[in-house]
């Protein structure tokens, strides 16, 4: 948990002040290394794939797949910033997607209807989440283990095994299928919601008080801060975001089976602590969550129009998130040095 400690290792204006400009380039590098890397790979797969990958058809594919990843690793990054850690991300998202569907097929209710359910029972199990965490004093990665496995046992038993598949309204399709300017509309969703988690975690009391737990909660709650009450508040948003990406799952994908979902969990949290090593490397940020989610959509994309196998982005998936825990720690560690 220590490599979730938010603590940036961003260089500030007194640590710039006299250095030269090749000094100062260097002192960033380490800031952006992943952001110029990102940079790097579009531009050698455009090169190297100049048919295939610099393409409309190319962004639209990876937009319409990645977007809900990068929903789910904003929702993850949440509790991570308070120090906490969500798996149920990737477990809920096998529920939430379900019910989506089967309210709306087994008990005829109005697609807005269905989906306000799911927002609810989404911000729900956030709230248990965080009761356990806070009040029952139990390890966030036990706790989010179980309830996600509750989760997907009751996601199993609600389908039988079987496929949950009806006629769906027009209305809820569109809130996947529909194209502005030429992008899927999740596009739009990703960047409404990335630019307000940035307002708010960057600029608000909010923001500052869950960073501040974050990095220690003793010491925050000696300044007042109410710990308890954002920790179980960072749960719920990450919940509410995980019931949202389901949904939007569900009108891509038009069926619920029990047997979808699970694959998003290693993906997210990888795009979050990949985050932490950019943009404010140490602390878990909204930009650079999104740098590490276009590395990983970039990359994958990339290998797989070269003929990679089926088994290649699980692999580039793990690879990456035990290089990104690694600078993780390694950041916490220069971070440790510099303090002493």
């Amino acid at each position: 948990m220590q490599s979730l400690e938010s603590s940036a290792l961003e260089p500030t204006r007194a640590d710039l002040k006299g250095l030269s400009v090749a000094k100062r380039m260097a002192r960033f590098l380490p800031v952006y290394g992943l952001v110029i890397l990102m940079v790097f790979l579009i531009g050698l797969f455009s090169v190297l794939l100049p048919n295939t990958f610099p393409t409309m058809l190319n962004l639209r594919a990876i937009i319409s797949d990645k977007a809900i990843i990068a929903l789910l690793s904003l929702g993850a990054m949440i509790p991570m910033a308070a120090g906490r850690i969500d798996l149920t991300v990737g477990y809920g998202i096998v529920l939430w997607h379900i019910l989506a569907i089967s309210l709306q097929t087994m008990l005829g209710l109005p697609w807005p209807m269905a989906v306000a359910i799911v927002l609810v029972l989404g911000a729900t199990a956030g709230f248990l989440n965080g009761l356990l965490v806070e009040v029952a004093k139990i390890d966030s990665f036990i706790a989010t283990l179980g309830t996600g496995t509750v989760l997907y046992a009751l996601a199993l038993w609600h389908t039988g095994g079987r496929q949950m598949v009806g006629l769906l309204p027009d209305g809820f399709y569109a809130l996947n299928t529909t194209f502005v300017f030429g992008l899927p509309i999740t596009a739009y969703y990703l960047l409404v919601i990335t630019v307000v988690m940035w307002v708010v975690l960057e600029y608000t009391p909010v923001g500052r008080y869950l960073y501040a737990i974050g990095a220690n909660q003793k010491a925050a709650q000696l300044n007042g801060i109410p710990t308890r009450k954002y920790v179980i508040g960072a749960f719920v948003a990450s919940s509410t975001m995980t019931a949202l990406a389901g949904v939007l799952l569900a009108s891509k994908l038009r069926i619920g089976q029990a047997s979808v979902g699970l694959e998003f969990l290693l993906p997210a949290l990888v795009g979050a602590f990949l985050g932490s090593t950019t943009i404010k490397p140490g602390r878990v940020n909204v930009w650079g969550t999104i740098a590490g989610v276009v590395i990983l959509a970039v990359g994958i994309s990339g290998i797989q129009q070269f003929g990679g196998s089926f088994w290649v982005e699980p692999l580039f998936n793990g690879v990456t998130l035990l290089v990104a825990i690694g600078i993780a720690g390694y950041a916490q560690r220069r971070k440790g040095a510099q303090k002493r």
